[in-house]
């Protein structure tokens, strides 16, 4: 089993941390985040310039949650320090993006234009064909750019469509293929 949950999350000098029960805030120079925790199976403490997750409860729950929690505090440091980010591709004749204001309005091939708003701690950028989700919260950032992707996935035959931009699609062989066999 691993013991991930032990190693203490180290706080730079530029971020300051604030428990009370079951809530931290995590603030830095990109801004703050906050999350809860169950008080009642960890507990989480402040020891110089550094984060330690203890567990309370007994069991594989606490375990479990104790690790988690810690992966979730290194996320906060970092995102607070330096922000996360995700680029996705359009691939696609006449697929294009473009943003307006907090919106980012997509050409997908649809009748219609797909318009998504974006939350208020979430900047999106678009140049040629590479769409950058960027953010102080890494769930959020990936919650958003798994939305944009959900609007045209990538197809297997031709490539079209919205995607990660470190993604492999495999690609099928289309019908002419399948009759030369």
């Amino acid at each position: 089993m691993a013991r991930f949950g032990k190693l203490p999350v180290l706080l730079p000098e530029s971020v300051s941390a604030d428990i009370s029960a079951g809530l931290i805030v995590i603030k830095g120079p990109k801004g703050s985040l906050e999350k809860s925790f169950n008080p009642r199976l960890v507990e989480i403490e402040k020891q110089d310039n550094q984060l330690l997750v203890n567990k309370k409860g007994v069991g594989k729950q606490a375990e479990m949650l104790r690790g988690t929690i810690r992966s979730h505090l290194s996320n906060m440091v970092k995102g607070v320090i330096d922000g996360w980010s995700k680029s996705l591709e359009i691939n696609g004749a006449g697929y294009r993006a473009e943003t307006q204001g907090n919106k980012l309005v997509m050409s997908l091939g649809y009748s219609h234009p797909v318009e998504i708003v974006m939350p208020e701690n979430i900047n999106v950028k678009v140049e040629k064909n590479i769409i950058t989700v960027e953010g102080v919260d890494k769930e959020m950032v990936g919650q958003v750019a798994a939305i944009i992707r959900s609007k045209r996935k990538p197809e297997p035959y031709k490539g079209t469509g919205i995607k990660y931009s470190d993604e492999i699609i495999r690609r099928k062989a289309g019908k002419q293929a399948a009759k030369a066999v």
